[in-house]
Formats: C-alpha cells, sequence, structure tokens
C-alpha cells in the first residue's frame, strides 16, 4: 500500500528550495494542496487561505517581473532572509535552463493554487455572509478602541476580545490593522444579557469608561480560530471602516 504524503506547509521560498525539477516541485505543490483541501473540506481556513495568497501573489510577481517582490513575503522574513533569497533567485535567473524549468513549474503551480484560493474565497464568503454585527448599547464618537464579543449559536458562551485599530497611511488610501487581546470567554445565562456584559467590563476595567463595544453573532457554528475569529476580525475591520 502507498502511502499518502502530507505536506503541512509549503515554504516561503519553495520554488527555488532543493532540486529545481518540474516533477518534484509538482509533486511537492500537489501534496500541499491536498492538505489544504482537507483542511477546507472541514471549514477550516486559516492559517491556509492567508498562505494560498501570498504563494499566488510572489509566483504571480516572478512571472511577470522575473523577481522576487520583497512586499510579497511575509512580515516575519527578515531583510537579510531577504536578499539571500533574491541572490540564490538571481543565480538561478541567469542559467536559461533551470530558468526554463522555473517556468514551467510557476505555468503549472499558478491554475492549481489559483483554484484552491477560489475554493476558499467561496467559503470565506459563505462565513461571512452568516455573521452579524450589531453595537452594544450607545457607541462613542471614538470607535478604534473598546471591546469585541464572538458568539456561535445556540449562544451559549460569549468569547470576549479587547481590541484596537491602526491607522497607517498606504501608497494610495489609509490602511487599518486590528489588534485584539483576548479577555475572557463567558458563560450566557438568559438574563445575562449583553449591555450587562458590557457594564461589567467598564466596572472592571476603568481606563475605558465609555468603550465602543460590538457584538458579532454567527449564525452557524464554524470552527472558531481556524475561521470564525479571522473572519470575523476582517469584517469588523471593514465595518468601522464605513
Amino acid at each position: 500500500m502507498s502511502k499518502r504524503v502530507v505536506m503541512e506547509k509549503l515554504s516561503k521560498d519553495w520554488l527555488t528550495q532543493g532540486l529545481i525539477d518540474f516533477e518534484y516541485k509538482k509533486y511537492v505543490l500537489l501534496a500541499y494542496l491536498q492538505t489544504v483541501r482537507n483542511s477546507f473540506d472541514k471549514v477550516e481556513l486559516y492559517p491556509f487561505l492567508a498562505d494560498l495568497v501570498f504563494h499566488y501573489r510572489n509566483l504571480l510577481a516572478v512571472k511577470e517581473n522575473k523577481t522576487l517582490i520583497r512586499e510579497s513575503f511575509p512580515k516575519e522574513i527578515s531583510v537579510e532572509e531577504f536578499k539571500k533569497l533574491e541572490l540564490t533567485y538571481r543565480q538561478l535567473v541567469d542559467d536559461d535552463a533551470v530558468m526554463s524549468e522555473l517556468e514551467n513549474i510557476i505555468d503549472f503551480s499558478l491554475p492549481k493554487i489559483k483554484d484552491s484560493l477560489q475554493e476558499g474565497s467561496v467559503i470565506y464568503e459563505y462565513v461571512e455572509s452568516q455573521c452579524e454585527i450589531s453595537p452594544i448599547g450607545v457607541t462613542p464618537l471614538y470607535a478604534n478602541e473598546g471591546y469585541l464579543f464572538v458568539t456561535l449559536p445556540p449562544e451559549k458562551e460569549t468569547s470576549i476580545y479587547r481590541y484596537q485599530v491602526s491607522i497607517f497611511e498606504g501608497s494610495q488610501e489609509q490602511l487599518r490593522s486590528l489588534n485584539t487581546e483576548f479577555i475572557e470567554s463567558v458563560e450566557k445565562r438568559p438574563l445575562y444579557t449583553y449591555e450587562r456584559l458590557k457594564l461589567d467590563l467598564i466596572k472592571k476595567f476603568s481606563d475605558l469608561p465609555n468603550p465602543a463595544t460590538y457584538l458579532i453573532l454567527s449564525k452557524m457554528k464554524f470552527p472558531f480560530s481556524e475561521t470564525l475569529m479571522p473572519v470575523a476580525k476582517r469584517l469588523f475591520v471593514k465595518h468601522i471602516s464605513q
């Protein structure tokens, strides 16, 4: 019986790492995409959806520019790591036979990764469509800091986060990032309303006397860490931006 290979993660430099051979890279990619598909079958989106976006953008950049694009790489990669990778890639580009093989690998990989991305995007959009955002109590003018309640059916427990929205200038527009800090999970009792929960937080944390507080309620149960929370955070940033 043949043993099925499981590829948990695709290295950020998988294209230039190790043997530059079409059949080998095809094997590596397809094993990874099978892992992604297994995750999506369980409606677990992250970290694979974000990884797919990264790999797709990077391959596209290499195909169009014959160079690695620093902005495409995750924030975790240092400038020194990137320079080393760039040097390796530049040496490969100078070899016509290797470059031809790389182009074949890229041409095979792009549509495969795009298909997986589209599959993940459909799941993402469905999860997002099942989420509702509503303010708890009166929302102050300053809403870039406060509390976020995240709840799944049947609303027996609420996860509470303190959030802060940071605004910074992008190349063409203002961009927002969301930082969240988990506070606690609270059991929801029949008379313990979200408004009461907010009042308890105000008493507990005096540095936020009039906090903006929002509830994100999912109509369906989804994997919390792998799906609901990442989708909820992006949805919330979109909501705040409006």
